[in-house]
């Protein structure tokens, strides 16, 4: 693998209006602007996305308009997971009918399967209704409480499900993730930390999946080439920027509630997230602005914006 061939995926945010309605209308100039930054993919309406502040008809809406948007350059993986299997059979069979590229599924998170057998008994028929599609599982421990390794669910995936192609590792468990790399059905391992992706392009990762490539996609773009051209310290110094900025996005509620706020500042304005999310005081979203002046982005070369 070389440089070209490493995808960088980014997590759009799901437009919403004053209101709180959704505003897909922004979907255009947002798709425009990843295409003009060098971003390979999307993957819709997963944590980034909100979907689980959204409706079914919502989540189909998001699909179809960034399907529209893409216009096929760039893949479209559309997020399917949720509590309710035949909610998740529905979106998966409309994703498929829509035109997106792939589907994703986390695991349910109320009523929890104990076993990547019965994880996976759940997706099988998601899978089913996404008919050729491929099938990523989506795995974030942290939001979902799922405790079985992402490994041992990509044994048992491979052999069940024909179009199960890969998983989207969202989890600081970097030895599971190698075992994923090594298990020998030729899956797709989406690195999910952007804080952390020099690690996974160490032990293999084929292409990531991030919120912070929306609005500097160039400090990864520089990651991946510094690393694919043997210079890891001009790559640390890259992935050092990202920290910087994920430790400013954890201050205002982290990669979904601020980075919602500073696509803003990038000049694409998505709105406030949906509660229990809260939204942006006056004051709060000056403070942030100042944060982010002084972080210095917007003045540097390695930072795309979309007006630029």
């Amino acid at each position: 693998m070389n440089n070209a061939q490493f995808r960088l995926i980014a997590a759009p945010f799901t437009p919403l209006d004053r209101d709180g309605r959704l505003n897909t209308a922004v979907i255009d100039d947002y798709a425009a602007h990843l295409v003009r930054n060098g971003i390979s993919g999307v993957f819709i309406c997963g944590t980034t996305g909100e979907a689980v502040s959204l409706t079914l008809g919502e989540r189909m809406k998001v699909t179809e308009k960034w399907v529209e948007a893409a216009g096929g350059k760039m893949t479209v993986i559309t997020h399917v997971g949720g509590n309710c299997l035949d909610e998740c059979v529905r979106l998966a069979s409309h994703a498929a009918e829509t035109g997106a590229d792939a589907v994703a599924a986390f695991a349910p998170s109320f009523f929890r399967p104990a076993t990547a057998a019965e994880l996976v008994d759940f997706f099988v028929p998601v899978a089913e209704a996404a008919g050729s599609l491929p099938f990523y599982y989506y795995h974030m421990p942290s939001m979902t409480g799922i405790a079985v390794a992402a490994s041992d669910i990509v044994a048992e995936a491979g052999a069940r499900m024909p179009n199960f192609r890969g998983v989207k590792f969202t989890h600081s468990d970097l030895f599971d993730m190698q075992k994923c790399l090594m298990s020998g059905h030729g899956i797709e391992v989406m690195h999910g930390y952007d804080e952390m992706l020099l690690a996974g392009l160490s032990l293999g990762a084929v292409s990531a999946v991030g919120s912070t490539y929306n609005y500097i996609p160039t400090v990864y773009h520089n990651v991946v080439s510094s690393f694919f051209r043997g210079d890891m310290a001009q790559a640390q110094v890259y992935q050092r920027r990202s920290v910087e900025l994920v430790k400013i996005l954890i201050k205002y509620g982290g990669g979904v509630r601020g980075g919602k706020a500073i696509m803003k500042i990038a000049g694409i304005d998505c709105g406030d997230c949906r509660l229990p999310l809260k939204p942006f005081s006056r004051e709060e979203f000056a403070a942030l602005e100042r944060e982010i002046e002084a972080f210095g982005w917007l003045d540097r070369a390695e930072c795309v914006l979309r007006n630029e």
